[in-house]
């Protein structure tokens, strides 16, 4: 698999310290112990680009990793987990809130669940969110190498009709494994191709 350039291009607490140069942008979002840092960098070949941390809920800016001259794959905080006090969770909250409804150059949500469970509650809000917001969305299960392989057939099934029946596509990927990396970097780079040439 050949890994893209990319670069760490900052981090953000509040809108006014986002990319202006209009880029389309892939928002990475989940629960806290999902695994979106493994993810991204199984995508981009890098053990170190997103911070990958044994206690779940560090992730407490937006962070921006550009994509060459392509796209922003955006790194949002995570929910459920974080141990941190309620007004400052609040605050997160805000912040990603604002950014999924008001960000102009967010051309897709990539949206991770544990397929070693069902989906939970806040994964039922945020998919109603993305739902009534009409935000775009590919729904990826995470952790596949934990499960046997009729148990990943299932799993899929059960997405299919559920969670993900409107998503533009169902992916189950395996940071460790890198199973899965190429289907989802095609959905990404389809979606910014055409975000970038109907902006």
């Amino acid at each position: 698999m050949k890994y893209p350039d990319v670069i760490f291009a900052g981090s953000a607490a509040s809108p006014e310290q986002y990319p202006r140069d209009g880029l389309p942008e892939i928002a990475f979002l989940g629960r806290s112990n999902v695994g979106k840092s493994s993810l991204l960098n199984a995508l981009v070949g890098s053990k170190s680009l997103a911070r990958v941390s044994s206690q779940p809920g560090r992730t407490r800016l937006v962070n921006f990793f550009r994509v060459a001259h392509e796209m922003y794959l955006t790194d949002l905080p995570g929910y459920g987990f974080a141990r941190a006090p309620l007004a400052e969770r609040e605050r997160w909250e805000t912040l990603v809130t604002s950014y999924l409804i008001g960000r102009s150059p967010l051309a897709l949500c990539v949206f991770l669940i544990d397929s070693r469970h069902d989906p939970m509650e806040n994964d039922l809000i945020l998919h109603s969110f993305l739902e009534e917001y009409s935000l775009p969305y590919v729904l990826v299960a995470t952790k596949i190498d934990k499960l046997g392989r009729s148990q990943v057939l299932k799993r899929e099934r059960q997405l299919a009709q559920g969670l993900g029946a409107n998503a533009q596509a169902v992916v189950t990927v395996s940071a460790t494994k890198n199973i899965g990396l190429q289907a989802l970097w095609g959905q990404i780079r389809a979606t910014a191709r055409s975000a970038k040439g109907n902006p």
